[in-house]
């Protein structure tokens, strides 16, 4: 189990931290070593925890939601801390979908014979510690653990105040999971304070952790990124866009376009801003419109799309294009033409995610090679930025850096590698 907390002074906070990486450094060291059966066994035991607690789970939820409600959390944030049944068994594929996955450590990839006679080639092996700093979504701790013990790392969770009742529920389940395995208790560890100085403190924590990731909103991660003595993997914002090209099927983009924005609204990977070719506005923005308010979606424009529905459309500022809403709203401007649009993109966006519609395969190439973002898409919603749906199982988080990972970050974005040689007695001259 993890250390226990003294609650009287930051310095006892300080220590507090200081023991539970100390105590992670020790389990790295003998998870690297576990063999993929143990892990595997881990992760099952894990689910099953979490399937027999069902009750628990969502009764402390419940706390947390409650007082959510009473402190005046933001309905985005809201809607991240909600679990439901749906959710928990969302939880408990996605620890199965990660049972699944190739165990990328000691995987040994570009072996090949020198003239000198050796073999030289890379093993994939775990970073070692993470520290995974988090806002709202309880499902984080489960993906976190899941996707730190399939790759061998350890890891120190430390989850927002507002989730804090629901994270300790599911950490009593990953505990139980470890314990049923015989895997290494403190492999997984859940920060039990809210208290920000054990944030802090973390972050100084460079003798014990080897990579921070950071979850959640614009200033959260700011603020890591500005502390951390660790290096840091990250994304800032979601500034996500889809573009509808002149040789777009219209039908499909009329369905994308809607999905991207409405599956979810307070997800990073919702579009956020939707680009129309100036030759197709005309026959596809009334329908849009229409779809969108209809389904409650605040529209700002740029002035040629307010032409359509000015009723329904404010102006749009230009702040609305550096803007993750969160939220049921969405900015719209109609551009000249592909070249317009990447343009766009490449400026106000945040290199997260980003899709084009269209029929034209010159096109789509053309903004595939050159959008600078860590996902680029070809007639599909940008909902499917996420690593469950990219075959990741689990995902830890989205990076837009472009070292040391980028995009979704699963299992290989949790390795690094080092080279090996192999010789037979090989000398050098």
């Amino acid at each position: 189990m993890s250390v226990a907390l003294h609650k009287d002074s930051s310095a006892d906070i300080g220590e507090y931290m200081a023991g539970l990486g100390r105590a992670a450094r020790a389990a790295a060291a003998e998870l690297a070593a576990a063999e993929p059966a143990l892990k595997n066994a881990a992760l099952l035991e894990i689910a099953a925890a979490l399937d027999r607690n069902r009750d628990r789970i969502l009764a402390a939820n419940r706390e947390d939601l409650e007082a959510a409600s009473a402190d005046g959390l933001g309905d985005a944030m809201v809607e991240r801390l909600e679990l439901n049944p749906v959710r928990i068994d969302a939880m408990i594929e996605g620890l199965q979908q990660v049972v699944k996955l190739a165990d990328p450590v000691g995987e040994i990839s570009e072996l090949r014979y020198r003239p000198s006679g050796i073999q030289v080639g890379k093993m994939r092996v775990p970073l070692g510690v993470i520290g995974i700093v988090y806002e709202s979504r309880p499902n984080v701790t489960v993906d976190a653990a899941a996707l730190c013990l399939k790759s061998g790392n350890a890891c120190i969770l430390r989850g927002g105040r507002e989730a804090l009742n629901s994270n300790q529920a599911i950490y009593r389940c990953i505990q139980q999971g470890l314990e049923q395995s015989g895997l290494v208790a403190t492999a997984v560890q859940v920060v039990n304070t809210s208290d920000r100085e054990a944030v802090a403190q973390m972050l100084k924590l460079d003798d014990c952790i080897d990579v921070i990731i950071p979850r959640g909103g614009k200033s959260l991660i700011e603020r890591i990124a500005r502390e951390s003595w660790i290096p840091v993997i990250k994304h800032l914002d979601g500034v996500c866009h889809v573009y509808i090209d002149e040789h777009a099927d219209l039908g499909k983009a009329l369905e994308i376009a809607v999905n991207s924005k409405t599956r979810r609204y307070g997800v990073c990977n919702a579009m956020e801003t939707l680009l129309v070719a100036e030759p197709v506005a005309a026959r596809i923005l009334p329908d849009l419109v229409a779809r969108l308010t209809a389904l409650g979606v605040e529209l700002r424009g740029c002035e040629r799309t307010r032409q359509f529905a000015a009723d329904r459309i404010v102006p749009a500022s230009e702040q609305d294009w550096y803007s993750e809403y969160l939220a049921p709203v969405l900015s719209i401007r109609i551009v000249d033409g592909l070249e317009q649009a990447i343009e766009h993109i490449n400026r106000y966006g945040s290199g997260h995610t980003d899709a084009i519609v269209s029929e034209h395969y010159g096109h789509a190439r053309a903004f595939l090679r050159r959008v600078d973002s860590s996902s680029v898409m070809v007639n599909a919603s940008t909902g499917f930025a996420d690593g469950f749906e990219y075959g990741l199982g689990a995902e830890i988080g989205i990076s837009t850096d472009k070292l040391h990972a980028r995009g979704p970050v699963g299992l290989e974005g949790l390795t690094s590698q080092k080279y090996v040689v192999f010789g037979d007695g090989n000398i050098r001259a």
